[in-house]
């Protein structure tokens, strides 16, 4: 990974900050081979609008493919998967036709997402498939002139379904490379939701050792991309424990909490699948944390975090 530069990022008077990001946003339905948002208020998304409710202070990014194409996130194909060289060139599960999911063409769900209170759209990916058997890492070995086309179709996409322009993406499968990188600076894009980790420990000065860039900050932002892009990372989720929370709050960290739109994928279980539970396990969470620090939090987006991060960065230069 390329090496970060520290981010003065705290705004004056807060003490530390909370993000809440929910990934694979596209418009499928119940009677698709999953809901992945398109059934809105009736779906996992109402649940979410449930947690917008009961915190006026939350606010959430949605993380949405612009023209999602993965039906299976793991090979179905189970021959071809075993097939030496071809395995590695084709696409090891059904796919959606392109268009199909494309958010122009679902003017009723972009108009439900638009509608929802205190709600960024993110960016995640193109498509969301690759061929082979890691079937969601979009970008993966992807040169950064390949990026930058797939990056500027999928913004287009975005333009095309009258939502406002991303500042940023959090790449599918967590796969950020170091093109993938300078290919979101070279578009403008502010930030990276990059790295995953729910297991590290919470230490001074821990940086990240599971999914996507190991060796970048646990708990708070960084520069990547040769200071071109502010990277965001992901650190607690449905299996963490309350007292993760707190020990990031305590070091003046960001706590930042990921959920997945999609519980059930084809028998794929997404542990951090927003349901029932999962929302009031949130909902559980987010009240210690107004009780027991207040006004001292910054609750906070991805969006808004990167805008005054940069605006405070020039300012300081």
């Amino acid at each position: 990974m390329t090496p970060f530069e520290p981010a003065v990022w705290l705004p004056e008077g807060k003490k530390a900050a909370v993000c809440f990001h929910i990934d694979d946003i596209h418009p499928g339905r119940s009677s698709d081979p999953y809901e992945a948002g398109g059934d809105m208020q009736d779906g996992a998304l109402g649940l979410v609008e449930a947690l917008l409710e009961r915190h006026p202070k939350l606010q959430v990014t949605l993380f949405t493919t612009a023209d999602w194409r993965e039906i299976s996130p793991v090979p179905t194909r189970k021959v071809l998967a075993r097939v030496p060289w071809v395995s590695e060139r084709v696409y090891l599960a059904d796919i959606h036709p392109k268009g199909t999911m494309a958010l122009d063409r679902h003017p009723r769900f972009v108009s439900y997402l638009q509608n929802l209170p205190r709600t960024e759209i993110a960016l995640h990916g193109l498509h969301h498939i690759h061929k082979g058997p890691r079937i969601p890492v979009e970008f993966a070995d992807l040169p950064r002139s390949t990026c930058r086309a797939m990056l500027a179709e999928a913004l287009g996409i975005f333009s095309k379904a009258g939502l406002a322009r991303p500042t940023g993406m959090q790449p599918p499968a967590w796969d950020l490379s170091a093109e993938l990188a300078q290919a979101m600076a070279d578009i403008d894009l502010q930030y990276a939701c990059g790295a995953r980790d729910i297991l590290s420990p919470i230490e001074d000065n821990a940086l990240t050792a599971m999914s996507g860039p190991r060796g970048v900050p646990l708990f708070e932002p960084a520069w990547i991309a040769n200071g071109r892009l502010l990277h965001i990372p992901t650190n607690f989720q449905a299996t963490s424990k309350l007292e993760r929370a707190v020990a990031i709050i305590e070091r003046g960290g960001l706590l930042s909490v990921k959920g997945h739109i999609i519980k059930n994928a084809m028998g794929h279980i997404s542990a951090d699948g927003i349901d029932r539970l999962y929302t009031n396990f949130l909902d559980l969470l987010f009240t210690i944390l107004e009780e027991r620090y207040g006004d001292d939090l910054w609750w906070t987006t991805p969006a808004e975090l990167a805008s005054q991060t940069v605006a405070r960065r020039e300012g300081l230069s």
